[in-house]
């Protein structure tokens, strides 16, 4: 058995598991912080989709306000 090849894959083994303990910490730190979790598909946040009336009328809306402005 090589020692040199078992030292260094039991070396990133230990890297890879730093690393998730690091996140793991991180989880426990946002949790105590009361943080909500991010929602899994829930109600989507932001401006609703404009229907093709409303896009007709913010359309003629800006040409007369971009016509003002000339």
């Amino acid at each position: 058995m090589d020692l040199v090849k078992l030292i260094q894959e039991l070396n990133a083994e230990k890297q890879r598991l730093e690393r998730v303990i690091a996140s793991l910490e991180e989880l426990q730190r946002a949790a105590s912080l009361n943080v909500p979790p991010a929602p899994d598909g829930g109600k989507r946040r932001g401006r609703g989709a404009m229907g093709p009336e409303e896009r007709q009328e913010v359309s003629a809306r800006m040409k007369k306000y971009w016509a003002s402005r000339r």
